[in-house]
C-alpha cells in the first residue's frame, strides 16, 4: 500500500518537531550546569515514587534520623543527624588526604576549621529548633493520615497526604541545602592554601554523584535521539528510545494518583512516537533511505533502520 505524498511529508514533518523538541530539551540540560532532576524525582508519586526518590542525594542521613517519625525526642534525631553531617566532612577530609597528604600544621588547621563548620551546623540547628519540632509533629500526623484507610479511598484525602508531603519534602530539602552549604564553605577553605592543580585534582578525584551520572545519560540521550530523530537515522530504534524514556516520565505521575501532575503534553509526545515507529517514514525524507543498504550490511539493527519501499 502506498502513502500519499501528504501522509508521507506529515509523518516526517512530525518527526522532526519531535526530534528538534528531544535534542532541544537535551541540550537545555547539558548547558546548564544546575541542572538536576532532584525536583522531578522528588514531585513523583504513586507505586513506584519511592524508587524515583532512592538515588536522592542528602546531606547527612536525615532519612533515617529527623526524616524518620519514629517518636524519638528531637533532641536526640537532630543529634544523630548532626553526627551524620560531620561524619561525612571527616570522610571528605580522610579521602583528600588519600590523594594529597596534608603536613602537621595543615592537618591541624584543616581539623580546626572543621570545628568551626561543625559550630555553624550547630547554630544552623538552634536557629531552626522550632521549626524543626513543627517538622516532626506533621511528620507523625502525616504518618497517622496515611495509616488511615480515607487516605486512599477518599480522594480528598488523598490530596491531602500528597500535597502534606510535597510541603514537608520542599522544608527538609531547603535544610539540608542549608547544611550542603557548610560542607561547601568548609571544603573551599580547605582548598584555599592549595594550589590551582592541586584543586583540579581533588576535584576530578572527587567523582560525581550516582545523580549527576543519571541526569548525564538522560540528557546525552534525548539529545542522541532527538539528532537521530532529525535527521531520520534509525527512526524505528530512536522513536522507541523516546517512548521509553517519556514512559519513565509517566511512571512518576499516573493520572490515576491523588496528587499527580499533568502529563497530557508527554502523553501527545508518546503517541507521536509510537506512529512514527509503526508507520512509513518515507524514505526521501531522511538518512536511513541512503544508508539502508550500507546499514544491512554492517548494524544489527538495520531492520529498525530500513526504509519502506512502498512509501
Amino acid at each position: 500500500m502506498r502513502s500519499t505524498l501528504l501522509a508521507v511529508t506529515a509523518l516526517a514533518f512530525l518527526r522532526i518537531v519531535v526530534g528538534m523538541h528531544f535534542f532541544l530539551e537535551g541540550l537545555s540540560h547539558l548547558r546548564d550546569p544546575d541542572w538536576s532532576s532532584a525536583g522531578f524525582r522528588k514531585a513523583a508519586v504513586g507505586p513506584l515514587a519511592d524508587f524515583f526518590r532512592a538515588s536522592l542525594p542528602e546531606t547527612g542521613n536525615w532519612s533515617a534520623t529527623l526524616g524518620t517519625p519514629d517518636g524519638r525526642p528531637l533532641s536526640e534525631a537532630v543529634t544523630d543527624w548532626k553526627t551524620s553531617v560531620v561524619a561525612g566532612w571527616q570522610k571528605q577530609l580522610a579521602d583528600r588526604e588519600k590523594i594529597l597528604p596534608l603536613d602537621a600544621a595543615g592537618r591541624a588547621d584543616a581539623e580546626r576549621r572543621l570545628t568551626e563548620a561543625t559550630t555553624e551546623l550547630d547554630d544552623f540547628l538552634a536557629g531552626i529548633g522550632e521549626d524543626l519540632a513543627d517538622y516532626r509533629l506533621q511528620q507523625e500526623r502525616l504518618a497517622a493520615m496515611e495509616r488511615s484507610p480515607t487516605a486512599s479511598e477518599v480522594p480528598f484525602a488523598r490530596d491531602r497526604v500528597a500535597k502534606k508531603r510535597r510541603e514537608l519534602g520542599a522544608q527538609s530539602a531547603g535544610w539540608m541545602k542549608d547544611a550542603a552549604a557548610i560542607g561547601e564553605k568548609l571544603v573551599a577553605e580547605w582548598d584555599e592554601p592549595r594550589s590551582a592543580a592541586d584543586r583540579r585534582l581533588l576535584d576530578a578525584a572527587a567523582g560525581r554523584s550516582p545523580l549527576w551520572r543519571a541526569d548525564r545519560f538522560v540528557s546525552w540521550s534525548l539529545v542522541t535521539i532527538g539528532a537521530c530523530l532529525v535527521l531520520g537515522l534509525c527512526v524505528k530504534f530512536n522513536a522507541m528510545g523516546g517512548v521509553c524514556f517519556l514512559a519513565s516520565v509517566l511512571a512518576t505521575q499516573p493520572f490515576w494518583v491523588a496528587g499527580a501532575q499533568p502529563t497530557y503534553n508527554q502523553w501527545v509526545e508518546l503517541a507521536a512516537l509510537l506512529a512514527i515507529a509503526s508507520l512509513p517514514t518515507g524514505g526521501w525524507s531522511g538518512l536511513d533511505f541512503f544508508l539502508a543498504k550500507w546499514l544491512g550490511k554492517f548494524c544489527p539493527l538495520s531492520g529498525c533502520c530500513r526504509a519502506d519501499s512502498h512509501a
